[in-house]
């Protein structure tokens, strides 16, 4: 079955920068994607971006469009998040998440994905 597990999380100030990762085990079909999502406590949790593979074809959400230079990214089964110019508002768990069957993205609807990882904390100080 597909495993994700995410890491990277942690604490940093305004301005600075994270790089989250999720593994992907147990993937075996061609066409895929992965999506992180956040969730602030309080608040409903919303998309960030997400990957297609293997063409490589990346969206990111209003929020962080234009902060994120360094494009999502996988090597071997590994999605690489690059966040940048992180704000308090960034605060959030991350969550990585696939469908269980072989299909790209094409929103950022949390009911499209099935498989999810346990998610990894991001906490930015002012």
């Amino acid at each position: 079955h597909v495993h994700l597990e995410e890491s990277g999380g942690g604490s940093v100030q305004g301005g600075g920068s994270l790089r989250l990762s999720c593994v992907a085990s147990g993937i075996s079909y061609p066409q895929n994607c992965l999506i992180w999502f956040r969730q602030a406590p309080g608040k409903e949790r919303e998309g960030v971006a997400f990957i297609n593979t293997p063409v490589d074809y990346t969206r990111y959400a209003d929020s962080v469009k234009g902060r994120y230079p360094i494009p999502l990214h996988t090597t071997q089964n590994t999605v690489h998040l690059e966040m940048t110019y992180l704000k308090p508002g960034d605060s959030a768990v991350y969550y990585c998440a696939t469908p269980s069957e072989s299909r790209w993205c094409g929103t950022f609807n949390e009911n499209d994905f099935d498989v999810w990882g346990q998610g990894t904390q991001v906490t930015v100080s002012s």
